[in-house]
């Protein structure tokens, strides 16, 4: 690579300084084009509403991948990305080069700057990328996943948390528990470093759980799992206990090497959501312990579709500004000072009952009042009925029975039945 890209409309060429080492890259991705329109998941999750609180200003995120283009136009603002190590090849070559653009698309959705005319930024751009080369090529000759030696990816691991990084983000993963990188992983976890993982593209998985996942399964790391635009999981986001939040991973823009931008699927590129909030917390919360910091994080999730705790979804989407901003108690309560109440209002009881027994005569003067004037009505209905008769006894009329006829007369006749003809 002899030169990047710049943005813009009149776009210039500016010299490359992180090239790749000759012979590095045996068939490297070429530039993509620019990308210009708010992606969906920026769209989504809003990073720019904590920026005002934080930026991850002060925090390195190291990138353990397969390295990151430092030539990146997002990226290349100086100290951004730090030379890092490249523990794939021999010899003492840094990290910040990538041939095949993961580790970059990675870096920038976690911390690449804002452009103009450019709608892609990333998570935490004040925050530095640390890249650790473990690997080179997502597939072998055959087609096949390029597996990660276990030793590289520890030794990768190690080398970050004595870099000073705070955040680790491993967009990686694999079935097997090897036990080299579940001690560097503990090696973090014991650093107080906060530790973030994919929980892997299982191809085929039917959501019961049952694909192991690893590095996100061990104690101390936050398993990402990744959702479409719709909210809904990938269907090849792997499902278990070790899911913790899920994060965007369905047709998500990520930067690519040299220049430009690229659509991605995968928990691979779900995991740098959660780790640039990540970045984000401890700038603003520097005093939090990683625990503490992941459990801000799954605290202050959106809701899912799975609900809280479910094994595809976690606790929720993970949300930057809710991260950021939202009080969480970190100490004991301050006792509250003891409540004083001032004495009773002597004329003001007095007056308040002198109303409430005026209240209770005056109701029961209205119910004598219209009791009175019932009687009243019905005197005077009595007298003009006995009036009208001469004060003669009246007599009910008896109704006639048809000779023949049965005086109880079924149910459904509420009227006494009427004569036949004659």
């Amino acid at each position: 690579m002899a030169a990047a890209l710049a943005f813009g409309p009149a776009a210039t060429v500016v010299p490359a300084y992180a090239a790749p080492p000759k012979g590095a890259c045996r068939n490297a991705e070429p530039a993509h084009p620019v990308q210009t329109l708010l992606p969906w998941a920026q769209q989504l999750l809003m990073p720019q509403r904590a920026w005002p609180f934080s930026t991850g200003s002060g925090v390195t995120v190291a990138v353990i991948d397969s390295g990151v283009d430092a030539d990146h136009p997002q990226l290349r603002r100086p100290g951004k990305v730090l030379p890092g190590h490249d523990f794939y090849l021999k010899g003492k070559l840094p990290g910040n080069y990538d041939c095949i653009s993961h580790g970059t698309g990675v870096a920038g959705i976690i911390a690449a700057d804002g452009r103009p005319g450019v709608g892609f930024e990333g998570i935490a751009p004040g925050a530095r990328i640390l890249p650790v080369r473990v690997s080179e090529r997502e597939t072998d000759n055959t087609g096949n996943t390029e597996e990660i030696n276990p030793n590289i990816l520890a030794k990768g691991i190690k080398y970050a948390v004595d870099a000073r990084a705070r955040v680790i983000n491993l967009s990686l993963a694999g079935f097997r528990d090897e036990r080299p990188v579940r001690q560097a992983i503990a090696y973090a976890v014991a650093h107080d470093v906060v530790v973030v993982a994919a929980v892997g593209n299982g191809q085929g998985s039917s959501g019961d759980g049952k694909l192991p996942s690893y590095p996100a399964s061990y104690s101390g790391v936050i398993g990402v799992g990744a959702i479409d635009n719709a909210g809904a999981r990938l269907t090849a986001s792997q499902v278990g206990p070790y899911v913790d939040l899920v994060a965007p991973g369905g047709s998500v823009l990520a930067p690519t090497r040299v220049a430009g931008h690229a659509y991605q699927d995968g928990t691979s590129f779900a995991a740098p959501f959660v780790a640039g909030t990540a970045a984000l917390v401890r700038a603003a919360w520097p005093k939090l312990t990683a625990a503490q910091v992941a459990q801000r994080l799954m605290a202050t999730a959106d809701p899912a579709r799975g609900g809280t705790g479910s094994q595809e979804y976690g606790a929720g989407i993970v949300d930057p500004y809710r991260a950021v901003t939202e009080g969480m108690a970190v100490g004991a309560a301050k006792k509250l000072p003891a409540a004083h109440v001032p004495p009773p209002d002597e004329h003001a009881l007095a007056l308040a009952a002198w109303w409430q027994s005026r209240g209770s005569l005056a109701r029961s003067t209205a119910v004598l009042a219209a009791g009175a004037m019932a009687v009243v009505v019905l005197l005077a209905c009595l007298m003009t009925a006995g009036h009208r008769r001469r004060w003669a006894v009246g007599r009910s009329a008896i109704a006639r029975t048809t000779k023949g006829e049965p005086t109880d007369l079924p149910p459904e006749f509420l009227f006494t039945r009427p004569e036949r003809d004659a």
